[in-house]
């Protein structure tokens, strides 16, 4: 291991580092990636008297573990003590020194000191090449820097199959005709909203990439060894080479299995430097922050190929998706803004909320509760008829089936965005990688396999004995894995908490029903006009406010739970553990969301009863109604109350602060930990390394995708309710990809680069929401809102075809003397006397042979509503599918792209392999000719030779022996 410091060098050891913090101390090597651990020291202590030799810097401690030596010999103990340290005999060889058996904590420290020394050689043994901190505290933060040379860099590159751009380049097909002209003035109209980062110097250019081959290394375009590969895919084939390295001791598989020992605290790889500062060094991350990562900077595009760049694909492919979600929130926000104005316009027009205010129609209504609640008229509710207006009418319809098809058109457009990418990313034709197992489930497995060693030595024969040692040289060349068998206590415990979970949140749900039923009936025994009055708006605003902070604590708890739950069911793969991750976390915060929202929109005022036989709970209470407009004015304000603050609260608030307390909390735990000591090793400056450990840890996009799911949720589930919807999502995500992308730049260590094709498994949930939303709507439609009874009354039981009378036509009559006894209002102040009071249902009047039954108008809109489901169903389904088959997943210049890439591909291998065969056969023809040339040169000089030697005798040598003279 490369120390850089020896004896009499250590002071000025940090004078000499890099300047940028991003190299070794030779400012040669750069540092790909970073390991950090805190270390203890454990230092001996020598016997009185004698010489104090001055400790070696930057050796080994010589402290030994009684339990284990430090490898190259034992210290048997002597005696034996209940705690503390003890000293032990004088250790030979070195006089005056003597042991120290350690605490178990020096013993633990010691043995993940070793641990970290094994793991470090294996590391170099793979090729790497490290820098290490020298640790000359009692303890502290140390640091270990790695570099991969050339010779790693194209090994790895090699078997991770990456693509490396070749020599060969060629012209990009473009678009032509009127696309071309709509194009190139687009592209002109949005020039001041284009981010100022470094663009490709020919756009029309793409350069041809092939996965590295060492062999065929005259391919590529190398102009330079040390850029060849850029900083992202240099940590991901060190992160690759951290993973599949092992420690024997404890079986430790991989980085990751260190850092869950807390061996290492943390391994990442470095940012480009800072972000901010006064040197005008200009880096990838500065730019960033500066084209990107600000408010100020909202309106202008995203460099996606940037980002890409910088934090590898799959965190590109998440903002390029919230880029496009965005984007297509603003044609459905101006679209429910004019359903919105819509609504406001023909207020004053709607007949039946003219009908509803008007003094001069006395519609006498029942009590809403037992004894203290009065007689009261229906145009006392007119402000709350109106209200409804705004988002109950004719145009909310229409908003529903193009939100429905707007979803279908967002994901479609995706696919094609996203087969883009692919193609200028190099992604196509990508394989799935063999992922390394988590250290969780090699824990298991290693727990499995030690306890059926124990199940084999039980039986201590000597068959037994070949048995097991076959069995053991088995698990060594087949690779065990667990069974169902294994996992069925995680599958059970999955099952039997979630349905817990499930069962709280309707427990909640409940809790805040009960809580509006006592608040209501509470307010109406109260003494003040005022209470009494407003009862129904002081208990729907309270008891949403409830139910958002119910939401948001379960939120949090769900999230938790979801984790731990995954993490019994010991996935194999970190992919496997983050879909099914995905899945519960999905499933309980969907509940939670939406579960007091779908109480409101079907099954609110559905199980009231009627007057003289009114549902009640708990003995007492009556179940609640809704308001003499309807459940929608409810719904839309339960919905908006909901949304707007988990955006605020949630997504932005505790997105904000939660990263910054983190931050401060494990800085002064680190100050706090650490004993104040004169670090000799200290530079003035803090390292990038320095500065990016005290980041928060990257731990994965699944929140971020989360909160925008159930975003995505809220604008189509219940759009009907809400047209307003879209503008607010809108208006959060505006200042979502910013609050993400300076969470990214600056809040946040540098997190590995993950080359995906896609979005996974979030694809088929947006799915799933996008047609579950079709089925929502039409129910929102024909059950919560009243637009079926108002077709109805005006096509079938309207004498003039308008809607004057619709309001007297959905209310039914009642007979005040057949209340039950108490329940008639005490203290009546009504001003006339009442006979008959009014109720909202389609029931036979006090007169009718089937008094209070279902009322054929009831049968009737009935059928009209579960018609206008399938219907409604049914068109909208087709118009999506028409729309998906309408738009290929593939845009068709890429598709001939990539056809053309592939033959251009081989055309170019063939070039170079025939470019490679005919240099060749000029060394063979040029080494054939010299050695030609060289054989009849030596043939002549040896004739001539032989000439100029005669014998004493006169006569010529023989050529055969002269020519072997020679």
């Amino acid at each position: 291991i490369i120390n850089n410091y020896v004896e009499g060098t250590l002071e000025g050891a940090r004078d000499k580092a890099s300047p940028s913090g991003l190299h070794f101390r030779d400012s040669k090597r750069k540092v790909d990636y970073v390991l950090a651990y805190h270390y203890r020291r454990s230092l001996a202590r020598h016997a009185p008297g004698a010489a104090s030799p001055e400790p070696r810097r930057g050796s080994p401690s010589v402290a030994l573990v009684s339990n284990g030596g430090t490898g190259k010999g034992r210290a048997e103990p002597q005696q034996q003590q209940a705690h503390g340290q003890r000293a032990l005999p004088e250790w030979p060889g070195l006089p005056g020194l003597e042991l120290l058996e350690l605490s178990p904590l020096d013993a633990l420290e010691e043995e993940r000191r070793l641990q970290r020394e094994e793991y470090e050689r294996n590391l170099l043994e793979a090729g790497l090449e490290i820098e290490k901190d020298p640790e000359n505290k009692s303890q502290g933060l140390s640091f270990v820097r790695i570099h991969a040379p050339w010779q790693v860099l194209s090994r790895e590159a090699e078997l991770l199959k990456i693509k490396m751009p070749t020599k060969k380049m060629y012209e990009i097909t473009e678009e032509k005709g009127i696309l071309k002209t709509l194009n190139e003035i687009w592209c002109k109209l949005t020039e001041p909203l284009q981010p100022q980062v470094p663009q490709q110097e020919n756009t029309k250019m793409k350069t041809l990439s092939y996965p590295f081959s060492r062999e065929k290394i005259y391919l590529y375009n190398i102009k330079d060894k040390d850029t060849f590969f850029d900083s992202a895919t240099r940590s991901r084939i060190v992160r690759e080479i951290l993973k599949r390295t092992s420690t024997k001791a404890r079986s430790s598989m991989g980085i990751g299995t260190l850092i869950a020992n807390n061996v290492y605290d943390a391994a990442y790889p470095l940012h480009d430097g800072e972000y901010e500062g006064q040197n005008d060094d200009m880096n990838e991350r500065k730019l960033l922050y500066q084209e990107w990562a600000r408010y100020g900077v909202f309106y202008k595009f995203q460099p996606i190929d940037l980002i890409r760049k910088y934090f590898g694909e799959k965190i590109g492919l998440y903002f390029a998706w919230l880029g496009l979600y965005t984007e297509f929130l603003i044609p459905s926000s101006v679209v429910g803004i004019i359903v919105f104005l819509y609504g406001c316009i023909t207020i004053e027009s709607d007949i039946p909320s003219k009908e509803m205010c008007d003094q001069r129609n006395a519609f006498t209504m029942c009590p809403l509760c037992d004894k203290f609640c009065d007689y009261w008229n229906l145009s006392s509710a007119c402000a709350t008829a109106r209200a409804s207006h705004l988002f109950d009418n004719p145009a909310t319809v229409f908003f529903s089936i193009f939100m429905a098809l707007w979803a279908t058109m967002f994901l479609e457009q995706w696919k094609r965005l996203q087969m883009r990418l692919s193609y200028f990313w190099d992604l196509t034709g990508l394989e799935e990688e063999e992922e390394h197992p988590r250290p969780e489930y090699e824990t298991k497995l290693l727990q499995k396999k030690l306890k059926n060693k124990n199940i084999t030595t039980e039986n201590s024969n000597e068959f037994c004995h070949i048995c097991y040692f076959v069995y053991v040289f088995r698990l060594q060349n087949e690779k065990e894995k667990l069974t169902w068998s294994d996992r069925m206590p995680g599958y059970a415990a999955n099952f039997g908490l979630i349905l817990f979970m499930v069962m709280l949140t309707f427990s909640a749900v409940f809790g805040v029903i009960v809580y509006r039923i006592t608040t209501a009936a509470a307010l109406s025994f109260s003494t003040s006009e005022t209470a009494r009055s407003n009862v129904r708006v002081t208990v729907t605003a309270t008891a949403v406010l409830i139910n958002l902070v119910v939401v948001l604590i379960l939120d949090e708890i769900y999230g938790a739970v979801a984790k731990w739950l995954t993490e019994i069911e010991i996935p194999k793969t970190e992919k496997t553990f983050e879909e099914r991750l995905i899945l519960k976390a999905f499933l309980l915060k969907f509940v939670n969301s939406y579960a007091s929202i779908f109480y409101v929109a079907f099954f609110k005022g559905r199980f009231v009863g009627r007057p003289g036989r009114y549902v009640y709970v708990f003995e007492g209470y009556r179940m609640e109604e809704c308001a003499p407009g309807g459940c929608l004015m409810e719904l839309c304000i339960q919905l908006s109350i909901i949304m707007l603050g988990k955006q605020l609260i949630q997504n932005n608030l505790f997105e904000i602060g939660i990263p910054k307390l983190k931050k401060l909390f494990r800085k002064l735990k680190d100050e706090r930990t650490e004993v104040k000591e004169m670090d000799t090793n200290q530079s003035k400056d803090p390292q990038q390394w320095d500065l990016d450990y005290i980041l928060e840890p990257f731990t994965g996009l699944t929140p971020e995708y989360m909160e925008m799911i159930i975003q995505f949720g809220f604008v189509t589930l219940f759009v009907a309710s809400f047209p307003l919807a879209p503008v607010f999502a809108l208006l959060n995500n505006i200042i979502e990809v910013r609050l993400d992308a300076k969470k990214f730049v600056t809040e946040l260590r540098r997190p590995d680069t993950v080359r995906e094709k896609d979005i996974g498994i979030w694809y088929n949930i947006l799915s799933g929401i996008g047609k579950l939303s079709v089925i929502i709507n039409a129910f929102v439609i024909a059950v919560t809102s009243d637009f079926i009874p108002r077709l109805m009354y005006q096509y079938a039981y309207s004498q003039n075809g308008t809607m004057h009378g619709f309001i007297n036509h959905t209310l039914s009559y009642f007979n005040v003397s057949q209340l039950k006894a108490g329940t008639q209002p005490e203290n009546s102040l009504f001003a006339q006397e009442v006979s008959f009071c009014r109720f909202k249902d389609y029931r036979e009047p006090p007169w009718s042979p089937h008094q209070y039954e279902f009322s054929k108008q009831y049968w009737a809109v009935l059928s009209a509503r579960l018609a206008f489901v399938i219907l409604f169903q049914n068109l909208v389904m087709f118009l999506s599918v028409l729309v998906d088959w309408m738009i290929p997943d593939i845009p068709k210049d890429i598709s001939e792209q990539i056809k053309k890439e592939k033959a251009m591909l081989v055309d170019f291998f063939l070039k170079e392999e025939h470019e490679k065969l005919k240099l060749i056969e000029s060394f063979i023809a040029r080494d054939k000719q010299k050695r030609r040339s060289g054989a009849k040169g030596k043939r002549s000089r040896a004739a001539s030779f032989s000439q100029c030697q005669r014998s004493p005798k006169g006569s010529f040598t023989s050529f055969s022996s002269q020519h072997t003279v020679v």
